[in-house]
């Protein structure tokens, strides 16, 4: 799929709202007004956007506890997003699911889940649904690189490269798993080197470019849907923020995030292709866009703070068991 115009608009538009959106979660919850464990996507934006301009709407993604940039990317509501995050009744799961379960099922989004890996058999379970219903549609797992290191990982791999599942493994390899760096818990510099075993094509992306993301995953995509099978992605990248909100980062220094933040920004990449390299956009309507973002995100937490709480008697609704009231 060729990008035009309005599309590189589009990328810069979800991109830039990941941003501030993520941002602002990092100031309300260090003002104690937002409750609950937080971990942020800020600066891995390309790659949730170069895979997702790419989806339909009623293709499956899978996320992780690091979910918010792929609700985004995939065209969730950030309204209902800000209230689940804030526990409200207006949320996408009614304020139940909060940061690391968030789900929108209506536009795909399975969910994202706390568990390390645990989505990537999801995803492997919806390409199948998908195969079987012959419906076009294709299954995404983003996970990271820790998550690489999962059982879960090398079984749904095998299964999906024997079935020739129309999938698509994601692989965000931040340089840490938690505290620990890539390198110290896998013998190997490149993830995507474990596809070999499996029987399918192993592509690694710069994560931080938006442009290199999209045309790689725009190639393992229209493979999966051409009913070839999966195919293993890894994309190179770095987060700004710690592994969770209140992080004190003791295993990295601050040299390396702002040499990262200056020289590999995935917005100020984007931004100078589009506008210098390609001449496709000005530098005006991209800060129209940024105004917009901005706007956006202010109006999302003044939704969730003016929402209303779930109502208690609810605490029973929406699970898998539920017992009955005592007489």
């Amino acid at each position: 799929m060729r990008l035009d115009r309005e599309m590189l608009r589009e990328a810069y538009r979800r991109m830039r709202t990941i941003r501030v959106f993520e941002e602002k979660l990092a100031e309300l919850s260090l003002a104690g007004k937002l409750p609950g464990f937080l971990h942020l996507y800020a600066g891995e934006e390309a790659t949730a956007v170069g895979v997702c301009m790419h989806l339909r709407d009623d293709d499956f993604l899978c996320s992780t506890h690091r979910g918010h940039g792929h609700c985004i990317a995939k065209g969730v509501d950030i309204d209902g997003m800000m209230a689940e995050l804030f526990g409200k009744s207006t949320g996408l799961c009614k304020g139940k699911g909060g940061s690391m379960h968030i789900a929108d099922l209506d536009r795909g989004m399975i969910g994202a889940n706390g568990i390390v890996g645990a989505g990537i058999p999801l995803a492997t379970g919806a390409a199948l649904t998908a195969q079987t219903r012959g419906s076009g549609q294709i299954a995404v797992a983003f996970f990271g690189d820790g998550a690489a290191n999962e059982g879960s990982f090398h079984e749904s791999l095998n299964l999906a490269s024997i079935w020739k599942l129309p999938a698509l493994y994601v692989v965000e390899n931040n340089g840490y798993g938690e505290a620990t760096p890539a390198e110290y818990a896998m013998n190997i510099t490149d993830i995507a080197d474990r596809a070999a075993s499996y029987g399918i094509p192993g592509v690694i992306a710069d994560g931080m470019d938006f442009l290199d993301v999209y045309e790689k995953a725009g190639e393992a995509i229209e493979r999966a849907r051409a009913g070839e099978g999966p195919t293993l992605l890894e994309c190179k990248t770095y987060r700004y923020f710690g592994h969770y909100v209140g992080d004190p980062l003791t295993y990295r220094t601050k040299e390396e995030t702002e040499e990262v933040r200056q020289t590999r920004d995935p917005l100020e990449l984007l931004e100078r292709s589009v506008v210098e390299e390609l001449e496709l956009c000005d530098a005006d309507a991209l800060r129209e866009i940024d105004a917009a973002a901005v706007a956006a995100v202010e109006a999302a937490v003044a939704f969730a703070e003016s929402s209303d709480p779930p109502d208690p008697r609810e605490v029973t609704t929406d699970v898998y068991v539920s017992y009955p009231e005592s007489s």
